[in-house]
């Protein structure tokens, strides 16, 4: 080998690049701070902090939608007073283009952004209400903050650094899966932020360990009828049956966010998913045995979406689209398979007998028949879900979602003698891709195929990108099952035949049991007793 050296010029030029470098890294860090404290006007105030803007950061976004919403928002409606400032504090010429976007004039010179969010709870806008758990609501005793709903971003920064500090009233707790290093809120990107929501307020809370795993139930109830301890012990054993169902969490960490305050008359109460957490707005009520069943369900959906689709998922999901829906067509994974999943883990886990379960099967077939156009296929679903006419389709993927699912599981476990099913694929699937790693939107069904049988392929024409009628008397019938239909060809029930033959006998128990278990997870048990953060 000879010996060389490096020319001063060139060690001088390295060392300028290395500084360009560092300082183009510093400029990508957003810092925000986020002011609830004007609690009776509903109002957010914001101001973003940067040493400098791009030259090419011409547009400010705010959310045209969001990740597992499934419809319009335009958050941009909600803003009032935007204004860009230089370091003297003097003003940068802005002015709004679209619903969502302002084009400021000299980015370079943008020392901090200004504006007020009105919270979604409470402004009046008709058109493209905010679904509640989606949206912001700022009360006297407590906030909702959904990122989206309160931070724009420059168009180019999505994939930046954001560093969020919120200032509250100090006897504020604060819940989210979010880090708080020193009361600063640290996400690596915007997809990142907006998947991790923030409950303040007087809130109460609970912890579980689920497979090593810590579990955190934070509940704001205005009257204290609801508290985390009573919704913990609710779900308790639904969570270790998840765990089991899955052979160990893919996360180290979960918190549920329940907000018990009163919505708008109309205003659709439910739940949203995210990757390390999960949301719920709900009609406050006093806790009951029923009550806490109900919300346990309504949890089980919720909390197997860490699998798909917020660890499992297309390049469509992976890298989300703010500006203008792009839906992917593979909802019957992220939410028919889901659907299944929360029913078929209570059932796996004895929280459910199987009469309990049928019966929901034949509750759902009726509702797919009955309440939905069942021309609509699972992809057409998915590709039409942004528009008004998908919109009144959009819920049946619960329906006709699950069901295809249930029929999927039953072909895999027959083409495989009773060894792998519909839970074995989507954990194999789960290993090779995930939170970073998306699978291509135009290949999943190719994948499935080559993961398991030619003959699945067949089941994808008919029943996910088809609207064939599903065969639910067939494939029930291989595993002893009846469907009884009345006149009109609607389900009435499901029921295990007294006379079933021993192949339908042993499929019917690889069914029940889900097929071979799933290989468990190495685990550390990473649960330490936190409190909520002051």
């Amino acid at each position: 080998m000879m010996p060389f050296s490096i020319p001063l010029r060139v060690l001088f030029a390295w060392v300028f690049l290395l500084l360009l470098a560092a300082a183009s890294l510093r400029a990508q860090e957003l810092r925000y701070t986020v002011d609830v404290r004007e609690r009776g006007s509903h109002a957010i105030g914001v101001t973003l902090r940067v040493d400098s803007l791009m030259v090419g950061d011409t547009l400010f976004q705010f959310a045209a939608t969001a990740p597992g919403t499934y419809q319009t928002m335009d958050i941009g409606r909600f803003v009032r007073g935007f204004t860009a400032l230089d370091v003297r504090g003097r003003i940068v010429p802005s002015a709004r283009v679209s619903t969502n976007q302002w084009r400021i004039a000299a980015p370079r010179r943008v020392r901090s952004i200004r504006y007020r969010v009105h919270d979604s709870w409470h402004t009046p806008i008709a058109e493209f209400r905010v679904y509640p758990m989606a949206g912001t609501a700022i009360e006297r005793e407590h906030a909702l903050l959904n990122w989206q709903a309160v931070i724009g971003f420059p168009l180019t920064q999505q994939g930046s650094r954001f560093l969020v500090r919120v200032l509250r009233p100090r006897a504020w707790q604060t819940a989210t899966a979010l880090r708080d290093v020193g009361g600063v809120f640290e996400a690596e990107s915007y997809d990142a932020l907006v998947d991790s929501p923030v409950l303040m307020g007087r809130l109460t809370a609970d912890s579980l360990c689920v497979t090593g795993v810590p579990v955190r139930v934070a509940v704001y109830s205005p009257t204290s009828k609801v508290t985390a301890t009573q919704l913990a012990g609710a779900m308790r054993d639904m969570l270790q049956a998840a765990g089991r169902f899955l052979g160990g969490l893919p996360v180290d960490r979960y918190v549920f966010l329940f907000d018990f305050a009163p919505v708008a008359e109309g205003d659709a109460t439910g739940a949203w998913e995210h990757a390390y957490s999960s949301e719920y707005t709900l009609p406050e009520e006093p806790f009951t045995a029923e009550a806490g069943d109900r919300i346990t369900r309504m949890a089980a959906h919720e909390f197997f979406h860490i699998v798909t689709p917020l660890h499992l998922h297309s390049e469509i999901v992976e890298r989300f689209n703010y500006q203008r829906p792009v839906p992917s067509r593979h909802l019957w994974l992220y939410e028919g398979v889901t659907e299944w999943a929360a029913q078929k883990l209570r059932q796996e886990g004895g929280l459910a007998s199987v009469e309990d379960y049928l019966a929901e099967l034949a509750a759902k077939a009726r509702r797919d028949r009955q309440q939905y156009d069942t021309s609509y296929s699972l992809t057409d679903l998915a590709r039409t879900s942004y528009t008004a006419a998908g919109a009144r389709q959009y819920a049946n993927i619960y329906q006709r979602g699950a069901l295809v699912a249930g029929l999927l599981d039953i072909r895999l476990l027959e083409l495989s003698g009773g060894a792998r099913g519909l839970k074995s694929l989507v954990l194999d699937l789960s290993r090779d891709y995930g939170v970073s790693r998306p699978f291509p939107e135009d290949s999943l069904i190719d994948i499935v195929v080559a993961r398991t049988y030619p003959e699945i392929r067949d089941f994808f024409t008919r029943w996910v990108e088809g609207a064939q009628p599903l065969p639910l008397r067939e494939y029930y019938g291989k595993l002893g099952i009846t469907v009884e239909m009345n006149e009109h060809g609607v389900p009435k029930s499901f029921a295990v035949a007294a006379d079933a033959s021993p192949e339908q006998v042993k499929l019917r128990e690889a069914w029940l049991r889900g097929g071979d278990p799933p290989p468990a997870a190495p685990m550390a048990n990473r649960c330490v007793a936190t409190a909520l953060g002051q």
